[in-house]
C-alpha cells in the first residue's frame, strides 16, 4: 500500500522502518510470546527497554552527568505546570511569549499564581510572526522560558539566548533531534514525544538535577524527586511509546545522529522555502530570520484559494496541509522522519497549481 505524504503537526510522521520493526515485534517481542504492550514495565526486558532508551538519547544529544532524563506521561502542556511547581523558589519567574505554546504556559503559570512573574519579550502583537528580541538581563530569576520552535506559527530561535543570573527552561516539542542545541546551555528541556520522537503519549523531561530544590510538598505524580528516585517507573509508564522511541533513537543514530539529521531538515526546508521565494502566488507569513526547519506556513492570500488547494492536495496523498485554524492557510510539517523525496512531491504540485490557478490570486 502507498504511504501518504503526511504532513502532520503532531502526531506525526514516524520511519517506516521503525514501523515495519514494530509490526515484526507486535505479537512476540524477543520471542517472549507478548508484545511490549503486554509485558510488565518491571519486566527485565521492558527494563532493558527503557535503559536503552535513555542511553540512546544521551549520546544522541550528549547529555551530560548531572542531568536527568526522565519518561514522563501528561503531553508538554502539564509540564506547564510541573515545571513552576517544581523549579519556582519564590523569585522571580521570566516568559518569553514567541507562540501559541508559550502563551499556553504563561496561562497555567498565572493559574498557578506564581509570584514574580514576568513576560520579558513577546511578539503577540504581530500574530507571532517572528522571534522578538530578548533582552540582556543579569538579574536572578528561578528561570525564564522559552519555546524553541513554534509549531503553529512557523517560527524558530536561530540563537539560543543566555542568562547570567537565570536556568533556561525549553519547550522543543517540534525540533527536539531536528536542530544542534547544547544541552549545558539549558536547566531543563522537555519536550513532547508525537513529532520526533514516537507516538503521542510520552514526554521526554531533560533536567539538571540539582535545579530541583524545592521544598514545596507536591502530588507524587507532579513532582520531579518521584520520578527521579524510581527512574520514570514510579506508575505505569506509556510502555509502548518509549519502546517505540528506542527504535527511533536507533534509526537516528544509524542515520549519522543530530548532526546528520540537522543536514537533510536543512535540505528539505530549504527547498520548500525557495519554492515559496521563487513563486508569484504563494507567500510565507513568517519573518525570514525567524524561520523554522520543521514547521512551514504558507498562504495564498485568497481563503477560497488556500481551501482549494487543500483540498486538491489531499486527494492526491498530501494530507493535513492545512494550516493551523488560529493562523489559516497552510502548514506543511516536515520532521525528521518526513522524506525529501516528499517535499519535492509537494513543492511540483505547489508549481502545477499556481501555473493552473495563479491568476485568480
Amino acid at each position: 500500500m502507498k504511504r501518504a505524504r503526511n504532513f502532520s503537526a503532531g502526531p506525526a510522521i514516524l520511519p517506516e522502518s521503525v514501523l515495519e520493526k514494530v509490526q515484526s515485534e507486535m505479537l512476540s517481542y524477543r520471542d517472549s510470546g507478548m508484545s511490549v504492550m503486554e509485558m510488565s514495565h518491571r519486566s527485565s526486558l521492558f527494563e532493558e527497554i527503557i535503559s536503552d532508551a535513555e542511553q540512546l538519547l544521551r549520546e544522541l544529544m550528549n547529555i551530560p552527568e548531572g542531568y536527568k532524563v526522565l519518561f514522563l506521561q501528561g503531553g508538554a502542556s502539564l509540564q506547564f505546570s510541573m515545571i513552576p511547581m517544581n523549579l519556582g523558589k519564590g523569585g522571580k519567574v521570566g516568559y518569553i511569549n514567541s507562540g501559541s505554546w508559550a502563551k499556553k504556559a504563561i496561562s497555567e503559570a498565572k493559574i498557578l499564581k506564581v509570584p514574580n512573574m514576568e513576560v520579558l519579550a513577546s511578539s503577540e502583537e504581530d500574530n507571532f510572526t517572528y522571534i522578538p528580541e530578548i533582552p540582556e538581563t543579569d538579574e536572578a530569576y528561578d528561570y525564564i522560558h522559552i519555546t524553541t520552535n513554534n509549531t503553529i506559527e512557523g517560527t524558530a530561535f536561530q540563537t539560543i539566548p543566555r542568562f547570567v543570573n537565570a536556568p533556561l527552561v525549553a519547550d522543543m516539542s517540534s525540533n527536539i533531534l531536528s536542530n544542534r542545541y547544547d544541552v549545558n546551555d539549558f536547566g531543563l528541556i522537555y519536550a513532547g514525544a508525537q513529532k520526533n520522537i514516537g507516538p503521542a503519549g510520552l514526554t521526554i523531561v531533560i533536567v539538571k538535577e540539582d535545579l530541583i530544590q524545592t521544598e514545596n510538598k507536591l502530588p507524587s505524580m507532579l513532582d520531579y524527586r518521584t520520578h527521579i528516585k524510581n527512574d520514570s517507573l514510579y506508575n505505569t509508564p506509556p510502555s509502548f511509546s518509549i519502546y517505540v522511541a528506542k527504535l527511533v533513537f536507533e534509526w537516528l543514530k544509524d542515520l549519522g545522529g543530530v548532526e546528520a539529521m540537522v543536514k537533510m531538515n536543512e535540505e528539505k526546508a530549504g527547498l520548500l522555502y525557495r519554492t515559496i521565494e521563487e513563486s508569484d502566488l504563494f507567500s510565507s507569513p513568517v519573518a525570514v530570520n525567524s524561520r523554522s526547519l520543521t514547521n512551514i506556513p504558507f498562504v495564498t492570500g485568497n481563503k477560497d484559494l488556500d481551501a482549494k488547494f487543500v483540498k486538491e492536495a489531499t486527494a492526491l496523498g498530501f494530507l493535513n496541509l492545512k494550516g493551523h485554524r488560529s493562523v489559516g492557510g497552510m502548514r506543511a510539517s516536515i520532521y525528521n522522519a518526513f522524506p525529501y523525496e516528499g517535499v519535492k512531491e509537494l513543492t511540483e504540485f505547489m508549481k502545477a497549481f499556481e501555473a493552473k490557478e495563479g491568476k485568480f490570486k
